[in-house]
């Protein structure tokens, strides 16, 4: 982009409606300094005329194609279904236009080897993922508690990640591809070491969660031989809900609860679960698109995943479901 800070605000169009996009869209255009949403697409049209006149973007299309070929639009975020992330990328790369995709970065290795491919090809770092955790503000305390040596060398660590129920229309792989890659993201960036072999493991599954195999675990090995268990269990039913404990030599780092204050009530202590993702990171949702507008004003490269972390988490991904498809077998995970 090459605009420095202070000139004229970056046109975002926004790719996808639905409750990511949506949110992005309000953020962008209510909370982050230097961007205007200019264009939405969405292949429900009425929806995204409605979050349009929400925040009063002057442009709609239902072709998410058209708004990234739009003279309007500057930059792009992908929130549209995971199987269109390639797609849109690879049409906004051809433009020279900056992206932020929602994770993954594509639905298969292949197609994600693409993407970085052709982002090479332009000689600039044009595209960002959205692992929005790198800016959740415990997620980087908790980084800040690994790397400050207080805990000692890090021995394993502990993550689970809970929801109230799952999106209809999944199965057990999609778990892993669209949920679980939160942890194969977050993992290697928490302890500064890439993740080389998995294994999947699954045991009695929830009657809430019809063919879907849940919960399900991942036993993760990094680089550092730091053993890393993952809990991914979707239809929890009682709240949204993520932790992550790393355990040290001589001491030990972990996520607190999900709110900011404990209610007392009625001889009863407690705190309550959001219902979902959006408040949990409503901070680090901001915090990222706040970057990735900075970083373009400025011309800056951001500090958001970038396309090859995309591409790892992955890679990852696909070893854990070959590890699922035989048994539970540890798997190398390929460089």
């Amino acid at each position: 982009m090459g605009q420095q800070s202070g000139g004229a605000a970056i046109r975002v169009g926004v790719i996808g409606a639905g409750v990511m996009g949506a949110d992005h869209a309000r953020n962008l255009h209510g909370a982050v300094v230097g961007a205007t949403v200019t264009a939405l697409a969405d292949q429900n049209r009425p929806v995204a005329e409605k979050v349009a006149a929400e925040i009063d973007a002057p442009r709609v299309f239902d072709d998410g194609l058209d708004l990234i070929r739009s003279d309007d639009v500057d930059a792009i975020v992908i929130a549209s279904h995971d199987s269109t992330h390639a797609s849109f990328a690879l049409a906004a790369l051809e433009l020279g236009k900056p992206v932020l995709c929602e994770k993954p970065l594509a639905p298969t290795v292949d197609e994600a080897r693409r993407v970085v491919q052709a982002e090479a090809d332009t000689g600039h770092p044009l595209i960002g993922v959205g692992f929005m955790r790198r800016f959740d503000p415990s997620y980087v305390d908790l980084k800040q508690a690994v790397t400050s040596g207080d805990l000692g060398d890090i021995l394993v660590a502990h993550c689970v990640s809970r929801t109230v129920e799952s999106y209809p229309g999944g199965d057990s792989a999609s778990t892993v591809t669209n949920s679980a890659i939160h942890e194969l993201d977050i993992v290697p960036w928490l302890l500064d070491s890439p993740i080389t072999q998995v294994s999947w493991h699954a045991g009695r599954s929830s009657r809430n969660s019809g063919t879907r195999q849940d919960p399900q675990l991942l036993l993760l090995r990094t680089e550092s031989e730091v053993l890393v268990t993952v809990e991914v269990f979707l239809n929890a039913r009682y709240g949204y809900d993520t932790r992550c404990e790393v355990v040290g030599e001589v001491g030990t780092a972990a996520l607190t609860l999900p709110q900011r204050i404990v209610v007392d009530r009625e001889r009863a202590r407690g705190v309550a679960y959001p219902a979902d993702w959006i408040p949990r990171y409503a901070d680090a949702y901001r915090l990222e698109l706040q970057e990735w507008v900075d970083a373009l004003r400025a011309g800056r490269t951001s500090m958001l995943a970038t396309a090859a972390d995309g591409l790892r988490a992955s890679v990852v991904a696909e070893a854990v479901l070959e590890s699922m498809r035989s048994g539970g077998v540890t798997v190398d995970v390929p460089n």
